[in-house]
C-alpha cells in the first residue's frame, strides 16, 4: 500500500515549528504535563510515580477503555480499540474495504479519511458542502452519491475545514438513507464535545446504527494531541477483531505513559471541555469582529462546531497570500490548495489561546496593504 504523500501533514512538518503565530491548527491549546498532573486524583498520581514502562495491553487498559466507553451511550470497554488516532483510520479502512467498494467521504477533509479508500483500489465519491448554505452537507447529495451497492460513508462533525454541523433533522435523515442503503458509516468525532451547546451536539454514530464506527481521541478536544491516544469503537466485533489484528503490525500497543495521562484528561474531561468552549467561543467574537473589519478582503462562515473555519479570499488567490502572510509576519495560515480544494479558501484554527495575537499580528500587517 503505497498512499499519495498527506499534503496537509507535509505542510505543517514544513512551517508549524517555526512559525510565530499557528492561526491555522485544529487542536485546542495544549496542557503542560505539570496542569495535567495538577488535576489527577492521588490515586493517580501514585501510578503514575510508580509507572513500569513495559508494554501494555493492545486493546489499550481496560481501565482506560471503560472510561472511553463512558463518553457514548451503548458502548462497553469490550467495544472499544485504543489506537493513534490516524492509526485507527489506517485500521478501519483496510479491516473493512476491498478494491472496487463503493465509499461516499466528505469533501474537502482530512486526506487520510479518502486517500486510504482510493489507495485500497476503491470507487470514492466526495459529497462536497455548499458554502452559500452555511457550508450545509444537503441529504439530498448524500443520496444521490449512495447509489445501489455504496459499502460505506465517511463523514466529519463537527466538520475539519469548515466548521459545519448539520441539524439534527438533516442528520437524522442522512442516517436513515445510509440504513437504507445497508452501507457502515465510519464516523469522524475528533471535534465532538466542542459544540457551542449540549443540544448541537450530534448522537455519536456507534450509538445509533449497528453498522456505526466512531473514531475520536485526546488530540483535538482535549489538548492533548502530543499523548497520541485515540479510538476506534462499534458493536461489531468481528470488525474490531480485525482491526486488532491489523494493530499487530502497527504500533502493537500503546505508550504506557500516554495512557495513565490519557485516564487523567478524561477524568477531568468536564473542566477541560469547558475551558476549550469558552476559549474557542472567545476566539469565534475576536474573528467576527476582525472579519467585518475585512469584508472587502474576506468572507467568512462561522464555525457552528469544533475548532475550525474556513474563509474566502476575496479578489485573490489564498496560496500566494498565506504565503506572503507567513513571509512576512510568520502567522501560519493554511490555503485551500492543500486540500486541493481550489485557491480561494484557507483555514483559520481557533483553539489556541494566543489566537487574538495572532490575528492583531495579520491585522497590523493588512494595514500595511491595499484591499483589492
Amino acid at each position: 500500500m503505497r498512499p499519495r504523500p498527506f499534503a496537509l501533514e507535509r505542510f505543517f512538518a514544513r512551517t508549524e515549528f517555526s512559525a510565530r503565530h499557528l492561526l491555522s491548527t485544529s487542536d485546542c491549546q495544549g496542557l503542560t504535563l505539570d496542569c495535567l498532573l495538577s488535576l489527577a486524583d492521588a490515586s493517580l498520581l501514585a501510578r503514575w510515580e510508580g509507572l513500569g514502562l513495559g508494554y501494555t495491553e493492545s486493546d489499550g487498559a481496560p481501565e482506560l477503555r471503560a472510561e472511553i466507553a463512558g463518553l457514548y451511550d451503548s458502548v462497553g470497554g469490550e467495544d472499544v480499540l485504543v489506537a493513534a488516532p490516524e492509526e485507527g483510520v489506517f485500521l478501519l479502512m483496510n479491516a473493512l474495504l476491498e478494491p472496487g467498494d463503493r465509499v461516499v467521504c466528505t469533501y474537502p477533509g482530512y486526506q487520510s479519511l479518502y486517500e486510504l479508500a482510493l489507495t485500497r483500489g476503491c470507487d470514492v465519491a466526495f459529497w462536497e458542502p455548499q458554502e452559500a448554505d452555511a457550508w450545509r452537507f444537503d441529504p439530498d447529495t448524500l443520496e444521490e452519491l449512495l447509489r445501489p451497492g455504496a459499502k460505506l460513508v465517511v463523514w466529519n462533525f463537527p466538520h475539519n475545514p469548515t466548521g459545519a454541523l448539520p441539524t439534527q433533522e438533516d442528520f437524522r435523515r442522512m442516517l436513515a438513507l445510509v440504513q437504507e442503503a445497508g452501507a457502515w458509516v465510519f464516523s469522524d468525532e475528533m471535534y465532538r464535545l466542542l459544540e457551542p451547546c449540549e443540544a448541537q451536539r450530534l448522537p455519536a454514530a456507534v450509538d445509533l446504527y449497528e453498522r456505526g464506527v466512531s473514531l475520536s481521541g485526546m488530540s483535538k478536544v482535549f489538548g492533548l494531541a502530543g499523548l497520541r491516544i485515540g479510538w476506534l469503537t462499534t458493536h461489531d466485533s468481528r470488525l474490531l477483531q480485525r482491526c486488532r489484528e491489523l494493530k499487530d503490525y502497527t504500533t502493537i500497543c500503546s505508550s504506557a505513559p500516554s495512557e495513565l495521562l490519557a485516564l487523567m484528561g478524561l477524568r477531568a474531561k468536564d473542566g477541560l471541555l469547558r475551558e476549550h468552549r469558552e476559549r474557542v467561543a472567545g476566539n469565534i467574537a475576536a474573528a467576527d469582529a476582525f472579519f467585518q473589519r475585512q469584508s472587502k478582503r474576506f468572507s467568512w462562515i462561522a464555525p457552528q462546531g469544533g475548532t475550525v473555519c474556513f474563509p474566502r479570499v476575496l479578489g485573490g488567490e489564498a496560496k500566494d497570500f498565506c504565503e506572503r502572510v507567513l513571509r512576512d509576519t510568520g502567522v501560519l495560515l493554511l490555503p485551500s490548495t492543500v486540500y486541493s480544494y481550489g485557491d480561494a479558501h484557507f483555514r483559520l484554527g481557533l483553539g489556541r489561546t494566543d489566537f487574538i495575537e495572532g490575528l492583531e499580528a495579520l491585522e497590523a500587517y493588512l494595514a500595511g496593504e491595499r484591499p483589492d
